[in-house]
This record gives structure tokens, C-alpha cells and sequence, in this order.
């Protein structure tokens, strides 16, 4: 309803186009907003102008084994004269991406929309279609790049993240349900939410801003149409918005995205040390007033953590000024940080509060190659877990490298994979592998684990 007092309606126009950045007569800011019964109004098309174009669409096609207990037995395929190749489906998956560097062609997306695809299509503005090249992913923050060649690219400059505050305006642009170029509008709700989803390390923007399927990887953006987030995942009973979406803030986002570019996959550091929950009954054994925080129980020999001075009973109340209530959140901590960080530790010592300074170094896992073992397993390495995939109740080895022309290619065996078992005998680390595999059974049956599930590796 039109305002009776024009003061008012003058204040209120003002109020928004401050708000919404919108530039009003006399400041050369930005173009006019359109005008209506001669009152200007303020709107987000002059931003949204510059930001859309950056925003893509993104598509992929995953080929996958289908395993069936009957078809994988050699003896049952023989018998019924089935072919040796193994039977595959293949998944689509449709997502969001952003344009950073328009000279070069790197987009920033979501692992979960391009990791592990065959094939990824990715369409501009205007219906342009390009092959990109995946240049890295990582799933521990649900982050990936990829990269393609294309003329007259527009990127959008990414903001600081950690500048943003609760309440501030933000837009979602992307492609949900395939509906190119959908933008929404809304406000921070919440910053550093984690413990959500699937990704292991988290800083979450939360915002109501509405995000859909097909969002996935697209663009968070804030009112000069700066990147300030990659958008990721969405809170939802029904599946559908109910304004609580979120988003990987931009500084964690460009990070990753260096580390993938220069490296093809992301180094973490670690303090090297092993911890426990300070819970009401243990705060009562080691006399402590609070019940938050963890207790050391362990530190590896020359860790950032043993030339630190931390010691088994020590306490970490705080990392880098911030109270510190469990291991997860001392685990997220190291996973978002670079390597070579100093981090603050607030510790209890004898009692007395002390703070210390630790670097974030590489775990140093050990590893082995397969032919050493047995030679099924030629062109396979494997290497230790480390302490952050124990401290989550993970055992086993993981799998760091497999040759595409070898035998444990052929029988399905792939990177990243976790090798939990040797044919009915559990395995546990690299020792008790070499143990398993020297014995050199007829049939060498690998128990597996990975992100379906488990199952079985049967290696001639």
C-alpha cells in the first residue's frame, strides 16, 4: 500500500536502496533502479547482471559396476556362457558450478555433483556446452575443481567469508531442478555449523535463502555480488526448501581450490595427538571445574604436539581463542586449517592454564606395495589409515594406488577404497596385512569397503 506521508516514502526508499546497495540519484554508484508511479525502487538486477553469467550448469555421467555374487563367480559365468566384462550402469547427476578464473577456465563446484564422473558437460549462459577436465576433488569438504576452454568466460571475485556476519543479505544462484539461472534472496541465518552431512570437515554458512536440488555448486553471494559461499546441502524432512540451506564458506572453498590446482588433491595437517571427550563423571576423576573440552591420551613421537610440550592428561580447553567441547570439533579444527598453521592451544597442565603454540605437519603414513605381498597385487599401494580416520572407529588399510592394466584393477579394486579384511580374517593395519597376504592363499579375496558399502574383491 502507497505511503499518505512522501517523507516517509522518501526515508523508506532510501532505507532499502542502502540496504540492497542499490545506488540512488546523484551517487554514479550503479545504474538507476526502475522507476514506479514515479518512485524509484531499489532492485538486484543490476548486480545479478554481472553475477549470473559467471554461473553454470553443470552436468556428469558416472559409469558403475553392478556386482552380483552369481555373475562375479567365474565358474557360474563359464557355465552359462556370460561375457567376462563386468555389467555397468550409468548415473547422471546434475549440479551448479562458479567461474574464478575466467583467463583459465576454473570453475568451483561440489565433489558430490562431479566426483567420480566419466564425463562432465558444462553449459554457460546463452546454452554454450563445453567438456570439462576434473582437475581435483575433495571429498572431506565436498569441494572439486574443474576446468574448460572457453572464450569470453565471467568470473565472479570471491569475498571474504570471514567477514560475513548473522543477518547479513545473500543471494543463491544456480540450477534447481534444471531450471536455468534461478536466483533467491534471504539473510545469514548461522555461521560455522557443522556435524551435518556426509562431507568430514565443516564450517557450514547457513542461510534461508532457498536452495533446491541442482543448486548443488552453485553461487552464494553477497550484495556487491561477491562470492561468499559455495552452496551444498539443504536441511529437509521432505526433500523439498524449508529455508535452511548451506553453503561452504568462500576463503575454506579457495583453499581447497589452490591446493587442488597446484597438487591435485588436498594435504592436511595434523597435531598428532589422540584425545577424549571430557565428560561429567571424567571432570570429576581429574578434579576439573568444567566439563568441556578433551583429554590427551596419547602423542605420537615428534609430532607438533609432543615438541609443543602436551603430555597424556593434559587438557585442551581452546584452539585459537575458541572454546573447545569435543574431538570432533579439535578434528574439524586440524582439517580446515593449511598445513604449516600455528595454532593456539588453551591447556590445562597440573592444573595450571597455559597456552601453546603447535604447526600443522603431514601425517607421515606408512606404506607398501602389493607386489612385496603377494603377485595378484602388483601395481596396488597401500597405505596405514591415519589417526583421524581411527579417532572415527575406521580400521583396515586403505588403498592409495592401483595400475589401470592390473589384476586388482580388473577385479574391481580402486583408489580410496579400504581393504578391511583377507578372506574370512579381519584386517586391521599394514602389519597384519603382510601377515594375511604373505601366506598366499589359492584364492586371494579382499574384503572391501567404500562408499556403497562392503563387499567382496576377488583377485586371480
Amino acid at each position: 500500500m502507497a505511503s499518505r506521508h512522501p517523507r516517509f516514502s522518501h526515508w523508506l526508499t532510501g532505507a532499502l536502496a542502502l540496504l540492497l546497495g542499490v545506488a540512488l540519484p546523484g551517487t554514479g554508484r550503479a545504474a538507476m533502479p526502475p522507476a514506479v508511479d514515479g518512485q524509484a525502487m531499489p532492485s538486484l538486477a543490476p548486480m545479478l547482471e554481472h553475477v549470473t553469467p559467471a554461473v553454470v550448469n553443470i552436468s556428469s555421467k558416472t559409469r558403475v559396476q553392478v556386482r552380483n555374487p552369481y555373475f562375479d563367480d567365474p565358474m557360474f559365468r563359464q557355465f552359462f556362457g556370460l561375457p567376462a566384462e563386468p555389467r555397468e550402469r550409468v548415473e547422471q547427476s546434475l549440479g551448479s558450478g562458479v567461474v574464478v578464473d575466467a583467463a583459465k577456465g576454473y570453475i568451483l563446484t561440489n565433489n558430490h555433483v562431479v566426483g567420480g564422473a566419466d564425463d562432465i558437460t558444462v553449459t554457460l549462459q546463452g546454452g554454450r556446452t563445453y567438456k570439462a577436465k576434473l582437475v581435483g576433488t575433495d571429498p572431506d569438504t565436498d569441494v572439486a575443481v574443474i576446468q574448460i576452454h572457453a572464450p569470453d568466460l565471467q568470473a565472479l571475485p570471491l569475498a571474504d567469508s570471514s567477514k560475513l556476519r548473522v543477518g547479513d543479505y545473500v543471494v543463491a544462484v544456480g540450477e534447481p531442478f534444471g531450471l536455468s539461472e534461478t536466483v533467491t534472496s534471504g539473510i545469514v541465518s548461522a555461521l560455522g555449523r557443522s556435524g551435518l552431512g556426509d562431507s568430514r570437515y565443516q564450517n557450514f554458512i547457513q542461510t534461508d535463502a532457498s536452495i533446491n536440488p541442482g543448486n548443488s555448486g552453485g553461487a552464494l553471494v553477497n550484495l556487491r555480488g561477491q562470492l561468499v559461499g559455495i552452496n551444498t546441502m539443504i536441511f529437509s524432512p521432505s526433500g523439498g526448501n524449508v529455508g535452511i540451506g548451506f553453503a561452504i564458506p568462500s576463503n575454506l572453498a579457495a583453499g581447497v581450490m589452490r591446493q587442488l590446482i597446484a597438487h591435485g588433491k588436498v594435504q592436511r595437517g595434523t597435531l598428532g595427538l589422540q584425545s577424549q571427550d571430557i565428560t561429567p563423571r571424567i571432570a570429576r576423576l581429574l578434579g576439573l571445574a568444567q566439563d568441556h573440552g578433551v583429554v590427551v591420551t596419547g602423542v605420537d613421537a615428534g609430532s607438533p604436539a609432543e615438541q609443543a610440550g602436551l603430555r597424556p592428561g593434559d587438557v585442551v580447553t581452546s584452539i585459537d581463542g575458541k572454546p573447545l567441547r569435543s574431538v570432533d570439533e579439535l578434528r574439524n579444527s586440524e582439517g580446515l586449517l593449511p598445513v604449516g598453521s600455528t595454532v593456539k592451544l588453551g591447556v590445562l597442565h597440573d592444573g595450571k592454564a597455559r597456552e601453546i603454540g603447535a604447526v600443522l605437519r603431514p601425517e607421515k603414513l606408512a606404506s607398501l606395495a602389493g607386489a612385496s605381498l603377494d603377485p595378484r597385487l602388483a601395481g596396488v599401494t597401500f597405505n596405514e589409515l591415519s589417526q583421524s580416520e581411527r579417532s572415527q572407529g575406521m580400521y583396515g588399510v586403505a588403498v592409495g594406488a592401483v595400475q589401470p592394466n592390473s589384476r586388482a584393477a580388473a577385479a574391481g579394486l580402486s583408489e580410496g577404497d579400504v581393504v578391511i579384511g583377507v578372506g574370512n580374517m579381519r584386517v586391521t593395519g599394514l602389519r597384519m596385512l603382510r601377515e594375511l597376504a604373505g601366506v598366499r592363499p589359492r584364492q586371494l579375496v579382499l574384503v572391501v569397503a567404500d562408499a556403497d558399502g562392503t563387499h567382496y574383491v576377488l583377485i586371480q
